[in-house]
C-alpha cells in the first residue's frame, strides 16, 4: 500500500491541475490549435452570392491566431461585418488600412468584424503574385496579419471553401453586412475608390450606420471590383502555365569581366534587376535557386528581371546548363568565362567577400537597393522588390 501512495498522489495532482484549467470557448485554441492547412480539389459549380434578407450561413474556420471561429462567437454584436479578402490581390491590399480604420471607429458601437480569405492556394498562379510578397496560404495569412497588425480576426477558408461557397464572394474584397438577427442587409464594395488615399469606406460605413439605426440601407447591393475568387477547381490554367514555363528555352551565355560589370551597372534596362551569384558546388546556392526562378515568374511581367551568374569553372558549362534546365531557369543566365575568380569578385564589387551565394537588387543606373551575403531571406527580398517605387503593391 505504501508503494501505491506516490502513484495515487501523482494521479490526484494531475486531476487537480486539469480541473483548474479554464474551459475553452469556440473561439479558443486547442493545444497549438492543431490546425494544419490541407487545400483540397473541389468539384466545379455555379456560385451565387447570398441574396439580401438571407440569414448568415454558419461556419467554423481557423483564424490566423490559431483559434476556430463560428457565428456564435459574434452573437452579442448588433451588426456583423464579414469581409472576404486575401493577401495577394492588389485591390485587397489597397483596402487593408481602410478596413482597420473602420474596425477602430466602430469598436465601441457593438459592431463585430471578421475577414475571411476564400482563396484556394491550388487555384493561384505564381504569375498572379506580382503585386504581393505573399500568397494565400494559411501560413502566409499569419505573416500578413502580423506584419499589417490586423485588428480583426482573419480566417482561412482555402481547404474546401466551406463558408465561401455559401456566401458567394465574387471578388476580393467583397463585404457582407448583417443585422442583429443575422439577416443580410448589404453586400458589395467597401467604397468605389480602389486606389489608396481616395476613399474612406463610405459604402461600408453607410450600410453599418443603417443597420445600427434599424433602417433599410439605401443601396442594399453594389458592384464589387478586385481579383476574382480563386476557387479550387480553377486549376487548369495553372497547370497550363506551369507546362508552358517548363517548355521555355533555358539560355546560358559566357560572360567576362566587362560583362559582369555591365550587369551590375544595369544601364541597359529600365527594370529592377536581381542578380544572384552562385555555383553548382555551393549547397545553399543549389537549395535556394528555385526561389529565384519563382521570383521571375511572380514579378517578370512588371519592371523586374532576375539574372543568374554562375561562378563555376568555365569548363563546367555543360554541368551548369544541366542544372539550369532542371530548375527551369528560363531567364538571363551567365557563366563567368575567366579563370581568375578574384577578377569576378572585383567586377561584381559592392562589398562581396567572395563567399557564395551573393545577391544584389539593382536599380536602373546601378544603385544597389538591397543585397545579401549568404542565404537569402526571401520574404525580406520580396518586400524589397514589391515596395520599390518601380513596382508597388497597388495598381
Amino acid at each position: 500500500m505504501k508503494k501505491l501512495f506516490p502513484l495515487f498522489t501523482t494521479l490526484f495532482l494531475f486531476a487537480l491541475i486539469a480541473a483548474c484549467q479554464p474551459a475553452r470557448n469556440p473561439g479558443s485554441p486547442g493545444p497549438q490549435s492543431g490546425f494544419e492547412a490541407n487545400p483540397q480539389p473541389v468539384e466545379g459549380r455555379l456560385v451565387k452570392t447570398l441574396p439580401t434578407g438571407a440569414p448568415a450561413p454558419d461556419f467554423r474556420l481557423p483564424g490566423v491566431d490559431g483559434k476556430f471561429y463560428t457565428l456564435a462567437d459574434f452573437k452579442s454584436a448588433q451588426a456583423l461585418v464579414i469581409i472576404f479578402t486575401c493577401n495577394h490581390c492588389p485591390t485587397a491590399q489597397a483596402y487593408e488600412e481602410r478596413i482597420k480604420s473602420v474596425v477602430a471607429d466602430y469598436k465601441e458601437k457593438n459592431v463585430a468584424f471578421v475577414a475571411i480569405s476564400p482563396n484556394s492556394p491550388l487555384g493561384l498562379l505564381d504569375e498572379e503574385l506580382g503585386y504581393s510578397d505573399l500568397g494565400d496560404s494559411y501560413a502566409d495569412m499569419q505573416i500578413r496579419a502580423r506584419h499589417r497588425q490586423f485588428n480583426f480576426p482573419y480566417l482561412y477558408d482555402g481547404d474546401t471553401h466551406a463558408a465561401s461557397l455559401q456566401y458567394g464572394p465574387m471578388a476580393t474584397p467583397h463585404v457582407f453586412v448583417f443585422d442583429q438577427s443575422r439577416l443580410l442587409r448589404y453586400n458589395g464594395r467597401i467604397d468605389k475608390n480602389e486606389r489608396t488615399g481616395n476613399g474612406n469606406a463610405e459604402d461600408l460605413r453607410t450600410a453599418i450606420d443603417a443597420v445600427l439605426a434599424g433602417r433599410e440601407t439605401a443601396e442594399a447591393v453594389t458592384e464589387t471590383f478586385g481579383c476574382s475568387t480563386k476557387w479550387a477547381w480553377k486549376t487548369e490554367y495553372k497547370d497550363k502555365t506551369d507546362r508552358e514555363w517548363a517548355a521555355r528555352e533555358v539560355p546560358l551565355s559566357m560572360i567576362d569581366v566587362p560583362g559582369a560589370q555591365a550587369l551590375v551597372r544595369n544601364a541597359d534596362s529600365k527594370k529592377l534587376r536581381l542578380i544572384n551569384v552562385w555555383a553548382t558546388w555551393c549547397g545553399p546556392c543549389v537549395l535556394e535557386y528555385p526561389e529565384f526562378v519563382k521570383l521571375q515568374r511572380m514579378y517578370g511581367a512588371r519592371d523586374f528581371e532576375f539574372v543568374s551568374l554562375s561562378a563555376d569553372a568555365s569548363g563546367k558549362k555543360e554541368k551548369v546548363q544541366e542544372f539550369l534546365r532542371n530548375k527551369q531557369s528560363a531567364v538571363s543566365n551567365h557563366l563567368f568565362s575567366e579563370e581568375d575568380k578574384y577578377a569576378l569578385i572585383r567586377a561584381v564589387g559592392h562589398g562581396w567577400n567572395g563567399a557564395l551565394p551573393f545577391t544584389l537588387l539593382v536599380e536602373p543606373g546601378g544603385k544597389v537597393v538591397w543585397q545579401q551575403q549568404g542565404e537569402v531571406d526571401f520574404l525580406a527580398l520580396k518586400r524589397a522588390i514589391v515596395e520599390h517605387p518601380l513596382m508597388g503593391r497597388y495598381y
